[in-house]
């Protein structure tokens, strides 16, 4: 079981790290688009969250703090589903169901994390779970 946990937390979090590294890498496009989304600050928002992304993305990953990794990128998917996907706010049907895809996507991913999290947080001290670096730090 440890191999389909890390293969697991692999393929939870690969999409958080490259997301991240997007962020990163394409600041000009990812600034644009925040700003078109009204996201205060675009740029710093962007910066940060792609950090946080790419950090929460190998946390996960690596399983270093993975508990800690998970509950930033949870909290990370539910805020950005409600500020980048509301979808309650389209009136054209095809925007209002693309964007409530995305939306139900984040939330998805964000239940993901939390059982990670719930994983990590609640295994005995002391012990490391599937190939992680650390124990967990709640």
């Amino acid at each position: 079981m440890d191999v389909v946990t890390l293969v697991g937390r692999i393929l939870l979090a690969a999409m958080f790290l490259l997301s991240g590294i997007n962020h990163l890498t394409k600041l000009g496009a990812m600034t644009g688009y925040a700003q078109f989304k009204k996201v205060p600050a675009a740029k710093a928002s962007v910066v940060v969250s792609g950090i946080l992304l790419v950090l929460g993305g190998l946390s996960v990953i690596l399983g270093a703090w993975a508990d800690l990794g998970a509950v930033v990128l949870a909290a990370l998917s539910i805020v950005m589903a409600l500020k980048m996907h509301a979808f309650w706010g389209e009136t054209d049907p095809q925007a209002k169901q693309m964007e409530m895809i995305a939306f139900l996507k984040n939330l998805s991913m964000a239940g993901g994390l939390l059982f990670v999290f719930a994983t990590y947080a609640t295994a005995e001290e002391g012990v490391k779970l599937a190939f992680s670096l650390t124990t967990s730090v709640f």
